[in-house]
C-alpha cells in the first residue's frame, strides 16, 4: 500500500538524479558543520539546500531538471573521473597506471615485467616505463 501510494506520487515527476545526490550530501555535511560554535546559520543555508533538492525531486519540468544535471556532470565530470581512477589504482594490484604524456590517456600494464615500452592506443606514442 504504502509503495503504490509513492509510485503514484511521482508518477510525472523528476525524482533523484546526481545532482539530487550532491545536494543530500552537501545538506547532511551542513547540518554536521552546524553544529560546531558560531555557525548555527548554517542550518538555514542546509534547510535551503534540502527544500532545493526536494524541489527538483517532485518538479514537473523534466527538461529543465535533466539540463540542470547536465550543466552539473559538465562541471562536476572531470573531479568524478578522477576519485574513480584514483579508486581503480588503489585496488588494482596486478597492473600498474601510466598516464601518456603527449595525450594524457591512462594506460594499463601488468606489474613486475621489468623495464617496458608502453605504446598508447589513443595517440600512438610510445615510452619506456618499469612495470
Amino acid at each position: 500500500m504504502v509503495m503504490n501510494f509513492l509510485r503514484k506520487l511521482m508518477y510525472g515527476r523528476y525524482g533523484s538524479d546526481q545532482l539530487s545526490f550532491f545536494l543530500l550530501l552537501l545538506y547532511v555535511l551542513l547540518i554536521l558543520l552546524s553544529g560546531l560554535p558560531h555557525m548555527e546559520v548554517l542550518s538555514w543555508v542546509a534547510l535551503a539546500v534540502l527544500l532545493w533538492d526536494l524541489y527538483r525531486m517532485f518538479s514537473r519540468r523534466i527538461d529543465r531538471r535533466r539540463a540542470e544535471n547536465a550543466r552539473f556532470l559538465e562541471l562536476a565530470g572531470p573531479a568524478i573521473r578522477w576519485f574513480r581512477m584514483r579508486r581503480t589504482i588503489h585496488r588494482d594490484k596486478d597492473h600498474r597506471y601510466f598516464k601518456c604524456p603527449n595525450c594524457g590517456q591512462y594506460l594499463r600494464v601488468p606489474r613486475g615485467k621489468g623495464r617496458i615500452t608502453v605504446s598508447c592506443r589513443n595517440c600512438g606514442a610510445s615510452f619506456e616505463q618499469r612495470s
